[in-house]
């Protein structure tokens, strides 16, 4: 469903991504790890079209992307849900949905009742809180929310950027569940997380992601029972 290859991509003159190969098939869930500065949130926004490769070749279902604009893009089927969330603050939860749902069109638009409430169905809460302000969430729910408005997005391809980021462990626990709920559901997913653990526990296959480069691949159970990822990412001897 993605391929990049020899995807170069950075910032004025700062590289951050060099010759990253990297292929998501399709209803997989792959995870993408690395530590801070690796490029992993780089490598989603060269997916996206929010940076501009330098170099190499993105394709969506074998047809080219770069140099597309962004909301093509989202038209085509890939959505994000961003690091940190960034849900619209000072609007409802019913209106941030709604807003997920701005890129579809005719038929797409005709179902937008049946797909809210696929988004109430994996998370209740958010049916509870509809007419609350998206600021006055609770950070878990704030997580959900910005889940469920790129769900409202119809994507095929979800992009997730650390979904574990400032959680408990409790809430980690449950988004991981949703996640492989809406891969079941039939999207495809690739997460890009620092929680190597958790990630790799759910994931098909996996990439780590170094200084910009892509240093190890393999299926998630491998890299899991790896002695380098366990000493890195899980902090075993």
């Amino acid at each position: 469903m993605l391929k990049l290859a020899g995807v170069a991509a950075g910032y004025g003159a700062i590289q951050v991504l060099r010759n990253i190969d990297l292929e998501v098939g399709e209803g997989e869930i792959v995870c993408l790890l690395g530590g801070n500065a690796a490029g992993k949130s780089t490598t989603l926004k060269s997916i996206l079209g929010l940076v501009q490769p330098r170099a190499g070749t993105i394709e969506f279902d074998r047809q080219p992307i770069n140099g597309m604009p962004t909301e093509q893009i989202v038209r085509r089927g890939i959505a994000l849900v961003p690091e940190s969330r960034r849900i619209f603050a000072r609007m409802s939860v019913w209106e941030n949905l709604k807003m997920g749902a701005y890129v579809c069109r005719g038929a797409q638009l005709d179902s937008f009742q049946a797909d809210l409430e696929r988004v109430y169905a994996l998370f209740p809460r958010l049916q509870e809180r509809a007419e609350q302000y998206g600021g006055t969430l609770s950070g878990g729910e704030q997580q959900m929310l910005a889940i469920g408005r790129a769900l409202m997005a119809k994507p095929r391809l979800l992009l997730m950027d650390e979904p574990s980021m400032g959680l408990a462990p409790v809430l980690v626990e449950q988004v991981f569940e949703i996640i492989q709920t809406i891969n079941a559901q039939g999207t495809t997913i690739l997460v890009v997380e620092q929680n190597a653990a958790v990630a790799l526990s759910i994931a098909h296959r996996g990439y780590v992601l170094q200084d910009g480069h892509i240093v190890m691949q393999g299926p998630a159970a491998s890299l899991l029972a790896h002695d380098e990822i366990r000493r890195a990412y899980l902090g075993e001897d």
